[in-house]
């Protein structure tokens, strides 16, 4: 029980890298890309997939550490990624070809405290996500259940998070609960990143309403003509920081300006191209000297899932080499329950390259 209530903490607890970022991209032919970072540091953190398939029974946490809360049954098999243990899939697809993610989401969000009374519909809050992906295929649908349970802390000090939802036809929300009851923003920018709230984030984007694709033109002053250094300078002023309101205006912008690619095999490597521009480097969010030694990394995975074609791919702090899981080749009604490291091997993959000494 401790170390259960000890994993819980070290996850959700507020650190100063926790700062997550996604992006939802859209091909030429209407298919659909969700991806993001997944960023924490103080520790490095056991990051596992979770295969979930039909019919699997799953308990919430309590905050006395018990499985004794909400009890739900998978009616759609899944695949997600997280942190330690299988019960906490911070991001994943179900065979419906729903998306949900759990993103940070300090000092602005508020639960319902724990009531014992309603101990049979509470969930914990890293487990909403697989609650999301155990039943149900529409955003729809989820708003119409949400109410049907009582999302809580486990830990008293843990922060508050909140999730994106996505659906294969690119309907995007977030979904936030303020003041203890669920709120849903349509999310047509494609773009989320932490505190503060969503509406905030894009209201926002107006002190950026210069920014352009593209290289800026000759602007004569005086008797001089200013012109740009290099490409790209249709975007100066384009914060380059790591607080969430800078990371969330980065993803805006990338999002919607790259160009589109014919389908979504083709966009998979685009969205991991804009998320290496939102990975949080080690130590930038420390003092100098005081980052944690044993942690290589604040961007500990980045994640891009196909909707359409059903397929995760991921790449880790430890190892950029991209990785698939394709649910096309999973058998959810068979496959049994499982989890796996994502990194077999914790050191970067490098491969010599092979010269023509003759």
């Amino acid at each position: 029980m401790k170390k259960i209530i000890y994993i819980l903490c070290t996850i959700t607890l507020a650190t100063p890298a926790f700062a997550c970022t996604g992006i939802t991209l859209h091909a030429r032919d209407g298919g659909v890309v969700s991806a993001r970072t997944i960023d924490w540091a103080k520790t490095d953190t056991d990051n596992i997939y979770t295969i979930v398939p039909r019919g699997h029974v799953s308990r919430s946490f309590l905050p006395d550490g018990t499985q004794n809360g909400l009890e739900f049954t998978a009616k759609y098999g899944f695949v997600g990624l997280g942190p330690e243990r299988p019960e906490f899939v911070v991001d994943g697809t179900n065979e419906a070809g729903l998306n949900a993610g759990l993103f940070y989401f300090p000092d602005y969000g508020e639960y319902k405290k724990y009531d014992e009374a309603a101990r049979d519909i509470s969930i914990a809050d890293l487990q909403v996500v697989s609650w999301i992906l155990s039943n149900f295929a529409t955003i729809d649908e989820v708003r119409e259940n949400i109410n049907n349970i009582r999302v809580i802390n486990i830990y008293p000090d843990s922060s508050t998070v909140h999730w994106r939802i996505t659906e294969p036809g690119g309907r995007v929300v977030v979904m936030e609960i303020i003041n203890g009851e669920p709120v849903f923003h349509e999310d047509e920018i494609g773009a989320i990143a932490n505190a503060p709230g969503f509406d905030w984030q894009l209201t926002n984007l107006n002190n950026y309403v210069n920014l352009r694709a593209g290289t800026a033109e000759p602007l004569k002053l005086g008797p001089d003509t200013l012109t740009s250094f290099s490409g790209g300078t249709g975007l100066l002023g384009l914060p380059g920081d790591f607080s969430s309101p800078s990371r969330f205006v980065r993803a805006a912008f990338f999002g919607n300006m790259v160009d589109k690619q014919q389908n979504t095999e083709s966009t998979v490597p685009i969205a991991f191209h804009i998320l290496n521009n939102l990975d949080v480097p080690f130590g930038t969010t420390y003092n100098n000297g005081r980052a944690p030694t044993n942690m290589p990394s604040s961007t500990q995975w980045t994640i891009a899932s196909d909707l359409d074609n059903k397929v995760l791919y991921y790449h880790t702090m430890f190892n950029r080499t991209i990785r698939k899981i394709d649910m096309n080749e999973i058998n959810f009604e068979t496959v049994p329950f499982q989890f796996s490291p994502l990194d077999d091997v914790k050191r970067e993959t490098m491969i010599s390259v092979q010269i023509n000494k003759e």
